[in-house]
């Protein structure tokens, strides 16, 4: 499983035409709906989604598939394609140009292939396994900031930040008084993508799902970053509690989600 050219291309070019889709409604007329009390959903991601899973299975029709807006097509596959087809939703609805599509593949549940594309500055950021992480052709690589107190992290906040204790509301405190600043963007698969090219130097997150995460790691472990859980310990999708960094400052912020 070495020979990755065919399926990037494939995700490339479907989060291309997907994100070209959703530029052209972005600021137009679109019906919302709500998932939960502060978690939206349009048709724009109903139709980005349908979009990118016809083509996936128009070319790899034996694949599993499992997509933010409830595709979840399994066929016994060693691959997987997981899929956002808008990260950022409320951004979007909102006209905050802070939202991307995400379509990660995995073979026997590693990342091999991923792919974020940001239609509003047209940046496509991609990655396989072995062949480093680029940004519109040109390679890139984490920050090489050494001090947290000289950071500029991010992070989010789950759709549950009002009936869960565990808010990450206290971690951000902390990190507030420790790193140099921190952003909010409300598109995770964004993040970890400016991480992997140096534009943050580190992200953490709690409540993520596959879909958030799927391309985004494979771009900062090709780019030179680390992707652990909080405490350090191997990352598990299932955690749904991500810690990603340039590396060198990863210890320090572990020990401050840790605390």
């Amino acid at each position: 499983m070495k020979d990755f050219k065919k399926y990037l291309s494939l995700a490339t070019s479907a989060a291309k035409e997907a994100g070209d889709y959703i530029r052209s409604k972005w600021e137009g007329s679109f019906q919302i709906e709500h998932k939960g009390v502060i978690n939206l959903v349009t048709e724009v991601d109903k139709q980005s989604e349908k979009m990118i899973v016809e083509e996936i299975c128009k070319n790899y029709p034996d694949h599993d598939i499992l997509a933010e807006e409830g595709t979840d097509r399994r066929k016994n596959s060693k691959f997987r394609w997981v899929i956002d087809p808008l990260d950022g939703t409320t951004n979007f609805a909102h006209g905050y140009p802070a939202f991307v599509v995400s379509i990660g593949l995995e073979y026997e549940g590693k990342p091999i292939v991923g792919v974020v594309y940001d239609p509003t500055r047209e940046e496509m950021f991609t990655a396989t396994k072995g062949g480093g992480a680029f940004l519109s052709g040109k390679k890139i690589f984490v920050s090489k900031q050494k001090k947290l107190s000289d950071s500029l992290l991010c992070t989010g906040f789950g759709y549950d930040v009002r009936e869960v204790l565990d808010n990450n509301l206290g971690e951000f405190s902390k990190m507030l008084k420790s790193a140099q600043a921190i952003r909010r963007d409300g598109a995770a698969a964004l993040d970890l993508c400016y991480v992997a090219c140096g534009r943050f130097d580190g992200f953490w997150e709690r409540g993520l799902l596959p879909w958030d995460m799927a391309a985004g790691i494979l771009l900062i472990l090709e780019a030179g970053g680390q992707v652990t859980a909080y405490d350090g310990s191997p990352f598990s999708m299932a955690d749904g509690k991500i810690l990603a960094s340039n590396a060198l400052i990863h210890k320090e912020i572990s020990q401050i989600l840790t605390q």
